[in-house]
């Protein structure tokens, strides 16, 4: 009898802990920062001892940075402003000179124009004194995309204004067309399907790059794709997006495909042996498996689940001891305590 109430018991502590997960994620803010994280760091220390842990190193506290305006980048170019005194105010002035009072961050808007290319060509008369003639012409520039109405300029800025910036070609069809250009959005996508072949070699180079370093990040991301042969529209396609390369040289690339097979990870990853960092999704075993590779999990997909368990606990009393999940939680945010103050030091 007793042994089923002890079941039962732990089965409500059980029950508990899941419904007050299911209430933190529900009604409680998204963030998963630790309430009281330096008193947790003490609790680490605590628990190592008590625990037979070895001790996490610590770093020193460092100084409360300085608060104010960010100084401009000094990449930016400097034009200088000078404001001058009339004659009337500097007359019988033994010096004038200028001092430095202020910086603004000035903008020079979008202009459109038109460019005209006028060829030079130059008619030679033939040799032999005959009536022959021959003409030269000047070598004219090089265009990834030949008799397009539109400058290497202006796709290059369509290209960064939709992959970069998120602006909707829509938006930019509306916002061409105030300055006086008018390209409509069809004229525009098909610029970028047409520049996206062109790319291809230098796409290629970047994947070779990425695929010489000893680490790659991969994931994959759900797009949601209208026009896609012989899938519904409300079906999951993926944006594969992977991170590597040498250290210092990273690369990023992002590869579209309406499938989640494991041959996506196979074919971009292609001859790669070194450590891959996904978040265990079973459809890059197979790499793991045929290049050799190392699979690495994600720290903030481990950290989760410990979040979770310590969200689950009961209030805890003040003199109560950490439990394992809080244990788990300091030494990870030491971690990434580290990893701010290296951030820090390279800006």
């Amino acid at each position: 009898m007793l042994s089923v109430i002890e079941q039962k018991n732990h089965r409500i502590k059980i029950l508990e802990e899941a419904l007050r997960l299911a209430r933190s994620k529900r009604f409680a803010p998204s963030s998963e920062k630790s309430d009281g994280q330096e008193r947790l760091f003490d609790e680490a220390e605590q628990a190592a001892d008590d625990e037979g842990l070895p001790e996490p190193k610590t770093t020193s506290p460092k100084k409360k940075e300085k608060t104010g305006r960010k100084p401009f980048s000094k990449t930016i170019p400097r034009v200088p402003v000078f404001i001058d005194l009339t004659d009337e105010e500097k007359a019988g002035a033994i010096e004038v000179f200028y001092t430095k009072v202020r910086e603004e961050l000035d903008i020079i808007p979008a202009k459109v124009q038109i460019l005209e290319y006028f060829q030079e060509k130059a008619v030679f008369a033939g040799t032999n004194d005959t009536d022959s003639r021959s003409m030269k012409a000047a070598v004219m520039p090089k265009h990834p995309l030949p008799k397009s109405m539109g400058s290497i300029h202006l796709m290059a800025h369509i290209i960064i204004s939709k992959y970069a910036d998120g602006l909707p070609l829509y938006r930019m069809e509306g916002i061409l067309s105030r300055y006086g250009g008018d390209i409509t959005r069809a004229t525009m996508a098909n610029w970028a399907i047409k520049l996206a072949h062109q790319f291809q070699p230098l796409i290629n180079l970047m994947r070779e790059h990425q695929l010489s370093g000893d680490i790659i990040q991969m994931d994959e991301t759900v797009l949601k794709v209208l026009k896609e042969p012989g899938l519904s529209a409300h079906s999951n396609k993926y944006m594969w997006v992977s991170r590597g390369g040498p250290p210092g040289q990273p690369s990023v690339l992002f590869e579209y495909d309406p499938s989640r097979k494991k041959e996506v990870p196979l074919r971009l990853l292609d001859g790669f042996s070194g450590y891959l960092q996904t978040d265990g999704y079973a459809g890059y075993n197979a790499v793991c498996a045929q290049n050799n590779a190392t699979s690495v999990g994600c720290w903030d997909h481990t950290r989760r689940k410990f979040k979770d368990s310590q969200t689950a606990q009961p209030k805890k009393k003040s003199n109560q001891k950490p439990t394992k999940a809080d244990v788990a939680l300091a030494h990870i945010n030491k971690l990434y305590l580290i990893e701010r103050e290296i951030k820090r030091s390279q800006c």
